[in-house]
C-alpha cells in the first residue's frame, strides 16, 4: 500500500527525474526507507563461485550506478547489490530525455548511455561506505563512449584494475545498446581479444591482492541462437566465471503501437520475460550443469523468478520489476526461489 502511494507520486514526474529523487531519499534515509517500506531479508544461502549470497535475488545493475544507496538495498532484502556501469571516466550520457515508462507493459526504455561519476569517484565512495553494506556486492564496468571500439580492453582494464578490491564480483558489461558500437564486443574475435586482456590482468591482480574476484560476462538477449554456445565457449576458456543474462532488447515487437514504442534504447520489464527465459535455457545447455548463470530481465513476480530458476538460473537479479512492483517483490521472489 505504502509503496503504491509512492509509486503514484513519483509517476506524475518525468521517469528519469523520479529515479533521481528516488535515489536522493534512500540515500539520505535508508534506514527510514527500510522502516516504511523495506522487507526482513530472506535468509536462504547459497554457494556459488566460491561467495555465499544471503539469497538468490540481486539487485541488477543500472539502477544504483554510483552506489549512492547501498544500506537501503540491504533494507529492502536484496541478497546482493550490482552497481555501475562505472567507466574510466566519469561521463553525463546520453542527451535527455532518455528514459520512457510503458506502465501497460511494465517496461521502460531507457538510452542513458552509462551515466556516472567515473571509477575514481565509485572507489572513493566504497572506501567510505562499503561498511554500509553486508551483502555482496558486484560492480559492473564498461567502456567511455569516446574510447574508440579497438581500445575497448583498456577501459575495461583499467576499472578492473582500479575497482578489484573493492567487489565481491565484477561484471563485464558488453551488452548495452546505449553506447556505440559496444554489442560488437559480443562476435567472436573481439569477445576473444577483449577476454584475453581481461584474463591477463586478472593473474596480475592476483599476484599484487593476493585475491581474484569472480568475473562474469554480461549478454544481450538480441544475439542469434547460434551465437551462444561459441560465446560460452570463450569465456570458459579464458576462465571468466560466469555469465549474465539479459541485457535490454532493441526489439519492440511486445510493444508495438505504444507511444514510445520508436524511443531509442533498450527495453526492459515484462515484455523481456520469454526471450531472456529463452537464452537462460540455451545457455544452460552450452555451459552444463555447474557453470554459473545468472538470470535478469522481466522478472516481475515471483513465479517469473521460479521459471528463470527452471531455465537455468543460479542467481536472479531485478531492476524494473522492483519499479513497478516495489520492495514486496524481492522478498516474494527470494522466498519462492530459496
Amino acid at each position: 500500500m505504502l509503496y503504491s502511494l509512492a509509486r503514484s507520486a513519483l509517476f506524475q514526474l518525468d521517469a528519469e527525474r523520479a529515479h533521481e529523487v528516488t535515489l536522493a531519499m534512500l540515500s539520505l534515509s535508508p534506514v527510514l526507507a527500510g522502516a516504511v517500506m523495506g522487507q526482513k531479508r530472506v535468509i536462504a544461502p547459497v554457494q556459488l563461485m566460491g561467495l555465499r549470497f544471503a539469497n538468490r535475488i540481486g539487485l541488477a545493475a543500472g539502477l544504483d550506478k554510483n552506489a549512492e544507496c547501498l544500506a537501503a538495498w540491504e533494507h529492502f532484502g536484496f541478497g546482493f547489490v550490482e552497481v555501475g556501469t562505472v567507466t574510466p571516466r566519469a561521463q553525463v550520457g546520453n542527451p535527455r530525455p532518455r528514459m520512457f515508462r510503458l506502465p501497460e507493459h511494465h517496461a521502460i526504455i531507457n538510452r542513458l548511455g552509462f551515466n556516472n561519476h567515473g571509477m575514481e569517484a565509485l572507489a572513493g565512495k566504497l572506501e567510505r561506505s562499503r561498511h554500509e553494506f553486508t551483502g555482496l556486492l558486484g560492480i559492473n564496468i564498461g567502456k567511455n563512449a569516446d574510447t574508440p571500439i579497438e581500445r575497448a580492453a583498456d577501459d575495461y582494464v583499467l576499472c578492473l584494475n582500479r575497482l578489484h578490491r573493492h567487489a565481491d564480483y565484477i561484471t563485464v558489461n558488453i551488452s548495452s545498446p546505449n553506447t556505440k558500437n559496444l554489442r560488437d564486443l559480443q562476435s567472436d574475435a573481439a569477445l576473444d581479444a577483449l577476454l584475453a586482456a581481461i584474463a591477463d590482468a586478472r593473474e596480475r591482480i592476483a599476484q599484487a591482492e593476493g585475491r581474484k574476484a569472480p568475473v562474469l560476462v554480461k549478454i544481450a538477449p538480441d544475439l542469434p541462437d547460434d551465437a551462444l554456445p561459441g560465446l560460452v565457449a570463450l569465456a570458459q576458456q579464458h576462465g571468466m566465471d560466469g555469465l549474465i543474462a539479459t541485457n535490454t532488447t532493441l526489439s519492440r515487437a511486445a510493444v508495438a503501437g505504444h507511444q514510445h514504442a520508436d524511443e531509442a534504447g533498450g527495453l526492459s520489464g515484462a515484455p523481456l520475460t520469454r526471450r531472456a527465459d529463452a537464452v537462460l535455457q540455451l545457455l544452460r545447455r552450452a555451459a552444463g550443469p555447474d557453470y554459473p548463470l545468472i538470470g535478469v530481465g522481466g522478472v516481475g513476480s515471483a513465479a517469473a523468478a521460479v521459471a528463470r530458476r527452471s531455465a537455468g538460473a543460479d542467481l536472479v537479479q531485478i531492476y524494473t520489476g522492483f519499479i513497478y512492483q516495489g520492495p514486496k517483490l524481492i522478498r516474494d521472489c527470494a522466498a519462492a526461489t530459496a
